[in-house]
């Protein structure tokens, strides 16, 4: 068996679904428009720790020059050919990394916008409380896994806080009644196992671009001698061989093969027009799409995804490196969003980055450092765009906002109102904010108003 996923589907509901997804083809159009309250929420992982202040750059001629001074030989020109000008509706300028060119004319058309300086907070934090060894800490600062953790949990204590699960799949299950066939999977991840895929009550599963699910050694001929071998197959996975491990294994691979039948059910529907870059994270987000096209035949109405780029940690070579992890960032999401257009989605699809931490504003060699609070990219029809959301840092070695001397940025936005944000666009109820963010009470405002 190629690919198995983790899901929580069982049999009859499979069955039940198939024939429903069979008919996908014919419905077209026509069954799109009868989901009108669908949703979904996409986040991108930038793995590694993405470097967002050389992502956006402030332009005005003040903060422009003290981003200079810090950034040294990383510190990007104020010239079109390594930053693309946007403007706040109060006039304040900045520049996005022309690796973005694909997405930067969204920020004009109302759709691209940046919250500043976002991080894993416990509480809200100062300079002098940090320095002091007074502030409330997340634990293990500056470490790729629990920070990752953390941004995927909703929670600077990490998974341990939120019970194992994480903060998208949360958003899910409190709106479960929304989906009719809540063991349709509702959170998918196209990059592995991901903890913001696994929650307490949907259904999730972990599917790989381009492939579905099909086992190996099953197409023979005759048909019949296939269909006796899968028959066999599925009275092996039936078997109970008292071992917990095998029987395990075991319900995947049955799992797998059932949402098999779904995907291949419903793959003459799911065909998408936009062209897509052959990038790994476009054919994740591609995949993405292509599912999003079978929602109404699969009585779905809120979903949420997990997408990943890696190559972020850039102690060295960052210059181009960097530019170029952008212009893959840029022209999938670009592609992306002209798929929900197609698909009529654009303003019920909100697409999302996170990455492990920011980085230093010192130089480490040609490259930067671990470091803390980062700027994040929110993109589709629904975002209030054109705007930087939160409070932009004074990027300044030893400044108010520096945890030390190096320029890492202490987190003014808390992950919990960037994520209860999105989670309140998406439909999650004011009063149920606090289980999906346990420790959003600690943080004011709750929401940011970035999302219409």
């Amino acid at each position: 068996m190629t690919n198995p996923i983790h899901s929580r589907f069982r049999r009859r509901d499979v069955l039940r679904l198939a024939g429903t997804l069979a008919g996908a083809a014919a419905l077209g159009a026509r069954a799109q428009a009868q989901q009108p309250d669908y949703k979904a929420l996409v986040c991108v992982l930038l793995a590694g720790g993405n470097d967002g202040h050389n992502m956006i750059v402030p332009l005005d001629d003040a903060p422009y020059a003290v981003y200079r001074a810090a950034r040294g030989a990383l510190a990007l020109p104020d010239a079109s050919a390594r930053l693309l000008p946007v403007q706040t509706p109060a006039g304040q300028r900045y520049g996005l990394n022309s690796g973005l060119q694909a997405i930067a004319p969204l920020w004009s058309q109302g759709r691209l916008a940046v919250v500043a300086n976002m991080g894993p907070l416990a509480a809200p934090t100062t300079r002098a409380q940090y320095l002091a060894g007074t502030a409330a800490l997340p634990g293990n600062l500056f470490s790729h896994s629990d920070q990752i953790v953390q941004a995927l949990a909703g929670n600077a204590s990490g998974a341990g806080g939120t019970g194992g699960t994480g903060w998208g799949a949360r958003s899910v299950d409190a709106l479960i009644a929304r989906n009719s066939n809540p063991r349709f999977p509702a959170a998918v991840s196209m990059a592995g196992s991901s903890l913001f895929c696994t929650g307490g009550k949907v259904a999730s599963a972990s599917l790989v671009p381009g492939f579905d699910l099909g086992a190996d050694g099953m197409s023979t001929w005759p048909e019949s001698a296939a269909q006796a071998r899968a028959r066999a197959l599925g009275e092996i996975l039936q078997i109970d061989q008292g071992v917990v491990l095998v029987q395990a294994a075991n319900r995947v691979r049955a799992d797998a093969r059932e949402l098999n039948a779904l995907l291949r059910a419903g793959s003459s529907a799911a065909a998408i027009a936009t062209p897509f870059p052959g990038t790994a994270l476009g054919q994740q987000l591609l995949q993405v799409a292509r599912l999003m096209k079978l929602r109404d035949s699969a009585g779905v109405g809120r979903q949420v995804f997990f997408c990943s780029l890696g190559g972020f940690d850039t102690h060295s070579a960052q210059g181009w490196t960097h530019w170029d992890l952008l212009r893959q960032l840029g022209e999938a999401l670009a592609a992306f969003h002209a798929a929900t257009q197609e698909l009529g989605l654009a303003s019920q699809v909100t697409s999302f980055t996170q990455s492990d931490f920011g980085r230093t504003l010192q130089p480490s060699g040609s490259g930067s450092d671990h470091g803390w609070g980062n700027h994040q990219l929110v993109l589709g029809g629904g975002v209030r765009g054109g705007e930087v959301y939160g409070r932009f840092p004074t990027l300044e070695l030893g400044g108010a906002d520096d945890a030390g001397s190096r320029g890492v940025l202490i987190p003014s936005t808390a992950l919990e109102q960037f994520g209860a944000t999105l989670a309140r666009w998406f439909g999650v109820p004011a009063n149920e904010l606090p289980a999906v963010f346990p420790n959003l009470a600690a943080f004011a405002p709750a929401t940011l108003g970035f999302m219409g």
